[in-house]
């Protein structure tokens, strides 16, 4: 049990790519806030989400995996991004994959170690784990690996022990007010997370084929009475990309669209109508300019 002083701190989520740090802060959050899927490096951006659990207030960051920073601009820069969060936070929750300790992990550790922030290890996936038995001797060999202030097997996916983990995190928190109001889930604008909605369809459509090289930006809202316009643009790096994007007579982007608005409509809690265009900026993903034109600056 954590007491009912007010507790209140930064909380960055780290870990290899795929080990299920956007899927964890979703299921924490009980709502969606930050983009999964099954290809790694989903995520770009260090993202916040606030958790408010008993008298403690977690200000969780989400973060792209943490890999060896090579090739593209836009891998340095996720890389960046990643690193940069451990700055500064008042704990890491270290994500690990209950199939055992991998090389990355290893770098990964490294990296918690020059920032210097206390940290726990959550060993996600245990619903995977089979048999059951070898849980035990995963914590010992992780307890081996890292001063961790606590070991907290879960996993994210099934809702398995993230109540025990958000107790976990609310005790290593200093006491002090709030930062947030109660009712803040994000300090993201809409058009942000409009943006990620829809890049995240993207992603789980056309991963294989287009797998780095897509990008989203949200032009325009539109508030109307009855109805939430939004104009957001799909960006590619060839005009080979953009074909598959539209796909045979606009079916890709027509599909694409539809998902999106179902989230986009779950999100802002009214209906919604979804305008995508499909546009060529030549190799934006090793421009630095470029990029920081889409958003990552």
């Amino acid at each position: 049990m954590i007491d009912k002083q007010p507790r209140c701190g930064y909380v960055a989520l780290a870990g290899r790519p795929n080990v299920g740090k956007s899927t964890l802060l979703n299921h924490l959050l009980g709502r969606k806030l930050s983009i999964t899927s099954r290809k790694p490096q989903t995520t770009r951006h260090a993202l916040i989400g606030i958790h408010n659990h008993g008298a403690a207030q977690l200000v969780f960051v989400d973060t792209p995996g943490i890999h060896k920073p090579q090739g593209r601009a836009l891998n340095r820069y996720m890389v960046g991004q990643a690193l940069g969060s451990l700055a500064g936070v008042d704990l890491v929750v270290m994500l690990i994959d209950a199939r055992g300790w991998q090389d990355g992990d290893d770098m990964v550790r490294r990296h918690i170690e020059d920032a210097g922030a206390p940290c726990i290890c959550a060993i996600n996936k245990i619903d995977r784990l089979h048999p059951k038995e070898r849980l035990l001797p995963l914590i010992d060999a992780v307890r081996g690996k890292h001063d961790f202030a606590a070991i907290v097997p879960v996993s994210a996916l099934k809702n398995m022990a993230l109540d025990d983990l958000a107790d976990t995190v609310a005790r290593h928190l200093p006491r002090g007010e709030h930062l947030f109001a109660a009712e803040q889930a994000t300090d993201r604008p809409l058009p942000f997370l409009l943006a990620e909605i829809v890049r995240e369809k993207v992603v789980r459509r056309l991963g294989a084929e287009l797998p780095h090289q897509t990008a989203v930006t949200v032009e325009e809202v539109i508030a109307g009475a009855d109805c939430t316009e939004v104009h957001a643009v799909i960006y590619v790096e060839r005009d080979t990309q953009k074909r598959i994007a539209i796909g045979k007579r606009g079916a890709m982007l027509r599909s694409i669209g539809a998902e999106a608005r179902k989230d986009i409509e779950m999100l802002i809690d009214r209906k919604a109508r979804l305008r995508l265009w499909v546009k060529v900026v030549p190799r934006w993903s090793d421009r630095e300019r470029a990029m920081q034109r889409l958003g990552y600056r």
